[in-house]
């Protein structure tokens, strides 16, 4: 159990982060470099009073260091060169130079009784690194604390009874080899170190060429074990964008399909998967165009009844004349390996399916996870919203958020307690 002994800093590198940071990175460099923003982490698992478990000089030592940190040249030289797809983002040399003289903006960390408020403001260009090191800090601080209550036996009984769950899911999924997943677990695992043990298994078990596991969206495990890194963009590009053209109610409802314009012409085809939620997947499959339909690869599918969103894609597809065979569906929300067979058995043959494994894969080893997010909240001075299909997940102001659900006719009533 060497390899899962506490170590000093969680995060040593600002490439242990989720390759949708440097693609969503290189197109707010490129288009939205000084758009002043603000983020904030909310703890949408009330029951856990973080500041009992994480003590607030640990928790600012834990995140003044990743200020410290600067990107290495062998870094940037993964960033530039191992990538499947022809991206522009890697031959930029301009984003190349802004990556190795980043430093992270300041954040602010204030105790509010049992809790933290932890929040971000500065550019967009450098703010938009923030999330995934604060989200992996707080989760790993967390878990430290539950760990040192315990005397040495149990612990390692904890590594013990997560390497069975590990290994029953291996065996699950061997007797399913159609199934396709990557690692999405970054922002809500254990800790660095059992992040790093699970993708090593799962490469060694499960990967290879034409293996089960593809990849993580975690660029510093890509690169120590010769993997894909895997991603696209986050809820943030809707958000913000929507702070930028709020000239208007039509503007706001415009500013999501600016978005998906914006995407296509930096990424094109490579990087075409399509998140569908941020205001509601209705209004989604009212804005995407029969064009873009046709252009990008397929959606990935973030909140709310993940079969009903299966089967609503394969009706959108259908509708416009395009077979849905062609197209494919990233299911991404709080996945389990029963859920991700169930979904493989009802849409294998009827569209492309593949997984975004997150807190299950990373972070189950017996203890309850908790439910972070660090979020854009503020973009020009104006405050942000996020729908989602599943209420739980909804975020903004409650004046925004009735504002927004007027503008994207959202009324989703799906409201299910957040599992990761």
């Amino acid at each position: 159990m060497r390899q899962f002994r506490k170590r000093r800093f969680i995060i040593n590198s600002l490439l242990d982060t989720d390759f949708y940071k440097f693609t969503m990175g290189y197109l707010v460099f490129k288009l939205y470099r000084l758009i002043p923003v603000l983020y904030a982490l909310k703890n949408r698992t009330i029951t856990v009073p973080l500041a009992r478990f994480i003590s607030e000089s640990e928790l600012r030592r834990q995140l003044d260091h990743v200020r410290h940190l600067r990107f290495r040249s062998n870094e940037l030289h993964f960033i530039k060169g191992t990538y499947e797809y022809d991206l522009p983002m890697f031959a930029d040399p301009a984003y190349i130079e802004f990556l190795a003289g980043l430093t992270l903006p300041p954040y602010w960390l204030v105790r509010a009784g049992d809790s933290y408020e932890i929040t971000v403001s500065g550019h967009w260009a450098e703010a938009i690194y923030w999330e995934t090191f604060i989200l992996s800090i707080v989760n790993e601080l967390y878990y430290r604390a539950l760990m040192k209550k315990m005397s040495a036996f149990e612990r390692h009984l904890v590594y013990a009874e997560g390497m069975r769950r590990l290994g029953a899911k291996i065996k699950l999924l061997r007797e399913h080899p159609g199934i396709r997943f990557s690692d999405f677990g970054t922002r809500r695992r254990f800790s660095r170190a059992w992040q790093d043990y699970v993708v090593g298994v799962l490469s060694r078990e499960l990967g290879g060429a034409g293996g089960q596991f593809v990849g993580t969206s975690n660029v510093h495990l890509a690169m120590k074990y010769g993997l894909t890194p895997i991603g696209t963009s986050a809820h943030e590009m809707y958000m913000v964008m929507s702070g930028i053209m709020h000239g208007s109610d039509d503007d706001i409802r415009a500013s999501h399909n600016k978005v998906l314009q914006c995407w296509w012409t930096e990424f094109g085809w490579g990087l075409s998967i399509a998140l569908t939620d941020t205001y509601g997947t209705p209004f989604f499959f009212t804005d995407m165009t029969p064009e873009q339909a046709r252009n990008w690869k397929g959606l990935r599918q973030d909140s709310g009844d993940p079969f009903d969103f299966g089967e609503c894609a394969i009706a959108f597809y259908t509708g416009l004349g395009i077979d849905p065979k062609e197209k494919m569906i990233v299911f991404s929300d709080g996945l389990d390996v029963e859920t991700i067979m169930a979904l493989f058995e009802r849409f294998n043959g009827r569209i492309k399916v593949t997984f975004g494994w997150g807190t299950d894969l990373t972070n189950d080893l017996g203890f309850g996870s908790l439910s972070l997010v660090v979020k854009a909240v503020e973009a020009c001075g104006h405050g942000l919203v996020k729908l989602s299909d599943n209420l739980a997940k909804a975020i903004g102001a409650l004046d925004d958020v009735e504002r927004f659900k007027r503008i994207f006719g959202h009324t989703a009533t799906f409201n299910q307690t957040c599992r990761s």
